[in-house]
Protein backbone atom coordinates (compact mmCIF):
# COMPACT_ATOMS: atom_id res chain seq x y z
CA UNK A 1 0.00 0.00 0.00
CA UNK A 2 1.17 3.54 -0.40
CA UNK A 3 0.72 6.41 1.34
CA UNK A 4 1.73 9.78 1.41
CA UNK A 5 3.85 10.74 4.43
CA UNK A 6 6.14 14.22 4.80
CA UNK A 7 9.18 12.25 3.93
CA UNK A 8 10.21 11.30 0.72
CA UNK A 9 9.58 7.76 0.57
CA UNK A 10 6.55 5.87 2.68
CA UNK A 11 7.94 2.96 5.20
CA UNK A 12 6.08 0.04 4.64
CA UNK A 13 7.04 -0.39 8.78
CA UNK A 14 4.56 0.82 10.66
CA UNK A 15 6.59 2.12 13.38
CA UNK A 16 8.56 4.11 10.60
CA UNK A 17 5.97 5.69 9.64
CA UNK A 18 6.00 10.07 9.25
CA UNK A 19 3.33 12.22 9.43
CA UNK A 20 0.33 11.61 6.67
CA UNK A 21 -0.26 14.39 4.20
CA UNK A 22 -4.17 14.23 4.03
CA UNK A 23 -6.25 15.03 0.75
CA UNK A 24 -6.67 18.60 2.61
CA UNK A 25 -2.63 19.00 2.66
CA UNK A 26 -2.40 18.90 6.12
CA UNK A 27 0.18 16.67 8.22
CA UNK A 28 -1.70 13.78 11.01
CA UNK A 29 -0.42 11.10 13.08
CA UNK A 30 -1.00 7.84 11.62
CA UNK A 31 -3.63 6.81 13.97
CA UNK A 32 -5.61 9.99 12.95
CA UNK A 33 -6.03 8.73 9.36
CA UNK A 34 -7.64 5.41 10.15
CA UNK A 35 -11.31 6.15 10.84
CA UNK A 36 -13.05 9.41 10.67
CA UNK A 37 -13.54 10.00 14.80
CA UNK A 38 -9.79 9.05 15.07
CA UNK A 39 -9.51 11.91 12.63
CA UNK A 40 -11.80 14.17 14.73
CA UNK A 41 -10.11 13.35 18.26
CA UNK A 42 -6.64 14.02 16.75
CA UNK A 43 -7.33 17.37 15.06
CA UNK A 44 -9.96 19.01 17.57
CA UNK A 45 -9.11 17.72 21.44
CA UNK A 46 -6.37 15.17 21.21
CA UNK A 47 -3.15 16.72 22.83
CA UNK A 48 -5.05 19.96 24.14
CA UNK A 49 -4.49 21.15 28.23
CA UNK A 50 -7.02 19.47 30.02
CA UNK A 51 -8.34 20.87 33.32
CA UNK A 52 -10.42 20.56 36.21
CA UNK A 53 -11.71 17.31 38.46
CA UNK A 54 -14.25 15.85 36.43
CA UNK A 55 -12.41 16.08 32.89
CA UNK A 56 -9.60 14.87 34.22
CA UNK A 57 -11.42 12.09 35.73
CA UNK A 58 -12.79 11.11 32.56
CA UNK A 59 -9.88 10.93 31.16
CA UNK A 60 -8.12 8.83 34.02
CA UNK A 61 -11.01 6.32 33.27
CA UNK A 62 -11.52 6.42 29.80
CA UNK A 63 -7.36 5.66 29.16
CA UNK A 64 -7.88 2.86 32.43
CA UNK A 65 -10.94 1.11 30.15
CA UNK A 66 -8.85 1.03 27.00
CA UNK A 67 -5.92 -1.61 27.61
CA UNK A 68 -6.41 -4.60 24.79
CA UNK A 69 -8.94 -2.02 22.98
CA UNK A 70 -8.26 0.19 20.73
CA UNK A 71 -8.78 3.55 21.36
CA UNK A 72 -11.39 3.96 18.47
CA UNK A 73 -13.53 1.28 20.40
CA UNK A 74 -13.35 3.65 22.98
CA UNK A 75 -14.12 6.92 20.91
CA UNK A 76 -17.37 5.04 19.56
CA UNK A 77 -18.43 4.11 22.97
CA UNK A 78 -17.68 7.49 24.98
CA UNK A 79 -21.17 8.47 24.88
CA UNK A 80 -22.53 5.41 26.27
CA UNK A 81 -19.02 6.18 29.11
CA UNK A 82 -20.55 9.39 29.58
CA UNK A 83 -24.42 8.00 30.39
CA UNK A 84 -23.36 4.98 32.03
CA UNK A 85 -21.17 7.34 34.53
CA UNK A 86 -23.26 10.17 34.78
CA UNK A 87 -20.74 12.13 33.06
CA UNK A 88 -18.19 10.99 34.83
CA UNK A 89 -18.74 13.46 38.19
CA UNK A 90 -16.90 11.91 41.26
CA UNK A 91 -19.69 12.28 43.97
CA UNK A 92 -22.17 10.24 41.79
CA UNK A 93 -19.78 7.43 40.58
CA UNK A 94 -18.35 7.17 44.45
CA UNK A 95 -21.99 6.80 45.08
CA UNK A 96 -22.24 3.56 42.51
CA UNK A 97 -23.41 0.25 44.75
CA UNK A 98 -23.02 -3.53 43.98
CA UNK A 99 -26.36 -3.01 42.26
CA UNK A 100 -24.83 -0.52 40.10
CA UNK A 101 -21.99 -2.47 39.07
CA UNK A 102 -24.30 -4.95 38.14
CA UNK A 103 -26.10 -3.09 36.29
CA UNK A 104 -23.33 -1.29 34.28
CA UNK A 105 -22.09 -4.97 33.47
CA UNK A 106 -25.32 -5.41 31.46
CA UNK A 107 -24.76 -2.43 29.57
CA UNK A 108 -23.54 -3.18 25.92
CA UNK A 109 -22.69 -0.03 25.19
CA UNK A 110 -19.72 0.21 27.58
CA UNK A 111 -16.76 -2.12 28.00
CA UNK A 112 -18.11 -4.72 30.31
CA UNK A 113 -14.76 -5.78 32.77
CA UNK A 114 -15.64 -6.23 36.28
CA UNK A 115 -12.93 -4.97 37.71
CA UNK A 116 -12.27 -1.81 35.59
CA UNK A 117 -16.04 -0.78 36.67
CA UNK A 118 -15.67 -1.53 40.15
CA UNK A 119 -11.83 0.72 39.41
CA UNK A 120 -14.23 3.26 38.71
CA UNK A 121 -15.95 3.63 41.33
CA UNK A 122 -12.68 3.08 43.70
CA UNK A 123 -11.00 5.95 41.72
CA UNK A 124 -13.93 8.38 41.83
CA UNK A 125 -13.79 7.89 46.01
CA UNK A 126 -10.21 8.15 45.50
CA UNK A 127 -10.92 12.08 43.74
CA UNK A 128 -13.25 13.24 46.49
CA UNK A 129 -10.33 12.23 48.94
CA UNK A 130 -7.77 14.10 47.09
CA UNK A 131 -9.90 17.12 47.62
CA UNK A 132 -7.82 17.20 51.19
CA UNK A 133 -4.61 17.62 49.47
CA UNK A 134 -4.74 20.07 46.46
CA UNK A 135 -6.70 17.91 44.61
CA UNK A 136 -6.73 15.66 41.08
CA UNK A 137 -5.67 18.62 38.86
CA UNK A 138 -2.79 19.79 40.75
CA UNK A 139 -1.46 16.20 41.59
CA UNK A 140 -1.33 14.98 37.59
CA UNK A 141 -0.07 18.54 36.65
CA UNK A 142 3.11 18.71 39.00
CA UNK A 143 4.08 15.99 36.83
CA UNK A 144 4.40 17.94 33.77
CA UNK A 145 8.00 17.17 32.62
CA UNK A 146 10.56 20.28 31.66
CA UNK A 147 10.34 19.24 28.20
CA UNK A 148 8.31 16.81 25.62
CA UNK A 149 9.97 14.37 23.01
CA UNK A 150 10.50 15.32 19.10
CA UNK A 151 9.31 11.49 17.68
CA UNK A 152 9.75 12.46 13.95
CA UNK A 153 8.63 8.53 13.10
CA UNK A 154 6.01 6.46 15.56
CA UNK A 155 8.62 4.37 16.71
CA UNK A 156 10.29 7.27 18.07
CA UNK A 157 7.77 8.71 20.28
CA UNK A 158 8.20 6.86 24.01
CA UNK A 159 5.45 4.71 25.30
CA UNK A 160 6.74 4.74 29.11
CA UNK A 161 9.46 7.85 30.04
CA UNK A 162 10.22 8.08 33.95
CA UNK A 163 7.42 10.77 34.19
CA UNK A 164 4.89 8.29 33.78
CA UNK A 165 6.07 5.83 36.50
CA UNK A 166 6.06 8.43 39.15
CA UNK A 167 2.60 9.70 38.00
CA UNK A 168 1.41 6.60 38.41
CA UNK A 169 2.65 5.48 41.71
CA UNK A 170 1.69 8.78 43.11
CA UNK A 171 -2.08 8.34 42.31
CA UNK A 172 -1.72 4.22 43.32
CA UNK A 173 -0.33 5.93 46.29
CA UNK A 174 -4.18 7.70 46.75
CA UNK A 175 -5.55 4.23 46.03
CA UNK A 176 -6.38 4.80 42.15
CA UNK A 177 -6.21 1.49 40.36
CA UNK A 178 -5.82 0.41 36.28
CA UNK A 179 -3.05 3.49 36.58
CA UNK A 180 0.30 1.92 35.37
CA UNK A 181 2.90 3.74 34.19
CA UNK A 182 1.75 3.07 30.58
CA UNK A 183 -1.58 4.61 30.67
CA UNK A 184 -0.51 7.38 32.81
CA UNK A 185 1.51 8.48 29.87
CA UNK A 186 -1.40 7.80 27.64
CA UNK A 187 -2.94 10.16 29.85
CA UNK A 188 -0.20 12.50 29.91
CA UNK A 189 -0.14 12.56 26.01
CA UNK A 190 -3.99 13.10 25.56
CA UNK A 191 -3.91 16.10 28.18
CA UNK A 192 -1.26 18.09 26.82
CA UNK A 193 1.31 17.52 29.39
CA UNK A 194 3.73 16.33 26.68
CA UNK A 195 3.52 16.31 23.01
CA UNK A 196 3.70 13.13 20.82
CA UNK A 197 2.29 14.48 17.63
CA UNK A 198 4.83 13.85 15.09
CA UNK A 199 7.34 16.04 13.58
CA UNK A 200 5.17 16.99 9.92
CA UNK A 201 1.70 16.71 12.32
CA UNK A 202 -0.56 20.43 11.66
CA UNK A 203 -1.02 20.00 15.73
CA UNK A 204 2.24 19.65 17.02
CA UNK A 205 2.67 22.07 19.52
CA UNK A 206 -1.30 22.96 19.55
CA UNK A 207 -0.85 22.13 23.20
CA UNK A 208 1.24 25.66 24.40
CA UNK A 209 2.66 24.21 27.02
CA UNK A 210 5.96 23.08 25.43
CA UNK A 211 8.27 24.52 22.75
CA UNK A 212 8.20 22.20 20.28
CA UNK A 213 10.55 24.09 18.15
Amino acid sequence: MTTSTTGSETSTDPAEREAVVGEDGLGRCPWAVTHPLNRECHDTEWGLPVRGEQALFERIMLEAFQPGLSWLTILAKRPAFRAAFADFAPEAVAAFTDEDVQRLMGDAGIVRNRMKIEAARTNARAVLGLREHGGLDRLIWSHKPGSTPVPRTVSEAPTQPPGSKALAAELRSYGFRFVGSTTSYALMEAIGMVDTHLVGCHRRGSSGEHDTR
